[in-house]
């Protein structure tokens, strides 16, 4: 099943199999300019949260970056060693960022292609000599294969130096047995003028020398017709007794000349095409008003990765694009009948791969792949919530470090149930959750979330909505009142925006000692904890685990927490204050 995945492409890329894709091509953002490579604007015309942190925190010096290279040391001789050299050259620099987040990555993609596989990079000018050398490390000087050089623009004026109107493309594979299907192109109507520019009765041909340089022992180094290549230091392309073939069948020029040298005639109508070399002049950059450009900037034609998914790869092989952007490798490798794996760091990117695939393959395409990951802004839960309301829920209600419900339904108002401990309680406390989506969410959506509180006496009530709440909805929750212990009384019903799920504390629990306990992570052990708590008067006790905490039968010990308290009582002064 083909795969669209949100997230950070490392984290993917550690949970891929060894071996297991066929071809891998990607198109990282080039480290010479953040801005022209984000990758989608919000409504408002600016990069989401999601990209702009991403992109800073990938290619920017900082924690992240100096963790990946202190990775790349510990797993990769070679490259640690190369990374070690380039330090002393970038140290804290946005390239050694760059260079280290890319090798980590690299590394990953190295296990994950199989024998036969194919990794394509897709850069520029600025970092791909220093690329090549991460690459080399990493595949070995030996699988290098190609710097293709792709003219991505026929003119561009950049003042006081030559106009840059190409990328590269570094071809390497995992082993010298590789995929390699030879693809031919058309000649174009230039080439066929200059060059096939003799006529055969009504057929075109140019002519092609029979000897190539060098003096050859055996048949090819033998005098033909009299010619002999050899006292130039040539021999002949074909054994003699193969050059009398060509003739009788009208396929050798012979010029008027005497003891001219003969030629080998090419006919027009015979050739399938040229091979392919390492420069792509052939492939234009997209039309401004083509109907595959989706406005992203740096968007590719699929001409483009047509061409490399089909020299590289079978139909059924696996094509893995880490860097998914806008989905160009996608679509080609879909309409080629290639499996795919699609990854990128925004949910709108996703969000934009989907659209594109139903526009080309119709609605039924949604059925051929699986979406996984989770939003990372406002901006992409909103782009969730559009495509899929259930799996928005599940995923609010989780952010809360709640239960989500697993089944669509009638729910009974409830989306999600949080559990938590307070203070001086074992029993543990509920808070009910419902996400309300719309543009219209009103009051009456807090009149029955307080019903709903009172019906499964729960503590509190949390709306969760996409939009931020009107005048009227935060009047009828503070309404509601407040419930918890004097230290720490909260609103009795809150209302959280989507912007919110990503804040510190998204909810006000009364007199919390531990958070939720589904969705967060668990707290190391400590020998002891000091809590200043203004006005607490509570006694702090063993807390249960939810399964004893059902029933007050006496248990067995268990392993507790130890937490000291100091108890502030503020003075009348204070009070009055």
């Amino acid at each position: 099943m083909n795969r669209l995945f949100f997230g950070d492409n490392l984290d993917v890329l550690r949970g891929l199999p060894s071996s297991s894709v066929d071809l891998i091509y990607l198109d990282p953002p080039f480290n010479s300019n953040a801005d022209y490579n984000l990758l989608y604007g919000t409504k408002r015309g600016g990069p989401s949260q999601a990209q702009s942190h991403a992109f800073q925190d990938t290619w920017t010096w900082g924690r992240d970056a100096k963790r990946a290279l202190d990775e790349v040391a510990e797993r990769h001789l070679e490259a640690g060693a190369l990374l070690d050299a380039f330090q002393k050259l970038f140290d804290g620099s946005d390239m050694m960022a760059y260079l280290a987040m890319m090798s980590v990555r690299l590394i990953e993609m190295q296990r994950v292609l199989n024998d036969k596989g194919s990794l394509y990079l897709h850069c520029d000018p600025t970092a791909s000599h220093y690329l090549k050398m991460v690459l080399d490390s990493i595949f070995g000087p030996s699988k290098f294969r190609n710097e293709i050089i792709w003219r991505r623009s026929h003119a561009h004026n950049s003042g006081n130096k030559y106009g840059p109107i190409h990328d590269v493309i570094l071809f390497y594979t995992k082993s010298d047995d590789y995929t390699w299907n030879r693809v031919r192109v058309p000649l174009d109507d230039d080439y066929k003028q200059s060059h096939y520019k003799y006529l055969d009765g009504s057929r075109r041909y140019k002519r092609q020398d029979l000897t190539g340089p060098g003096i050859r022992k055996g048949e090819t180094g033998l005098a033909w017709r009299g010619i002999d290549p050899t006292p130039k230091g040539r021999h002949w392309m074909r054994p003699p007794s193969e050059l009398d073939k060509l003739d009788e069948r009208g396929l050798i020029y012979w010029p008027p000349k005497d003891g001219a040298w003969p030629y080998l005639k090419l006919f027009l109508d015979k050739n399938e095409g040229q091979s392919i070399q390492d420069i792509w002049s052939d492939i234009n950059p997209i039309n401004p008003v083509a109907q595959e450009r989706l406005g992203y900037p740096t968007q590719k034609p699929i001409s483009l990765l047509k061409r490399i998914i089909s020299v590289s790869s079978n139909p059924g092989d696996v094509v893995l694009d880490p860097f998914c952007g806008c989905g160009t490798a996608v679509e080609a490798a879909e309409e080629l009948k290639r499996k795919w794996i699609g990854i990128d760091v925004t949910y709108l990117a996703i969000h934009v791969i989907e659209g594109r695939l139903e526009k080309t393959f119709g609605r039924d395409i949604r059925q051929n792949y699986h979406v996984l990951g989770k939003p990372k802004d406002a901006e992409d839960a909103r782009a969730l919530a559009a495509r899929d309301w259930l799996e928005f829920q599940k995923w609010s209600v989780m952010m809360l470090g709640g239960l989500p419900r697993e089944r669509a339904g009638a729910d009974g108002g409830i989306d999600g149930i949080i559990r938590y401990h307070r203070v001086g309680i074992e029993q543990p406390n509920r808070a009910v959750v419902s996400v309300k989506g719309g543009q219209h969410v009103g009051v009456d959506a807090v009149h029955k979330l307080k019903s709903v509180v009172d019906r499964e006496k729960a503590e509190i009530g949390i709306l969760i909505c996409l939009n931020p709440p009107t005048v009227a909805m935060k009047r009828e929750a503070l309404s509601v009142g407040e419930v918890g212990p004097p230290s720490h009384r909260v609103a009795r019903i809150q209302i959280v925006t989507v912007a919110q799920l990503f804040s510190r504390a998204p909810v006000d629990f009364p007199g919390v000692i531990d958070p939720p306990e589904v969705g967060r992570s668990p707290l190391p052990p400590v020998k002891s904890r000091r809590k200043r708590v203004e006005g607490q008067i509570e006694m702090l006790l063993p807390i249960s685990n939810e399964a004893e905490s059902s029933t007050l039968v006496k248990r067995p010990k268990r392993a507790t927490r130890e937490v000291a308290v100091e108890v502030i009582r503020p003075s009348r002064r204070d009070r009055a204050g």
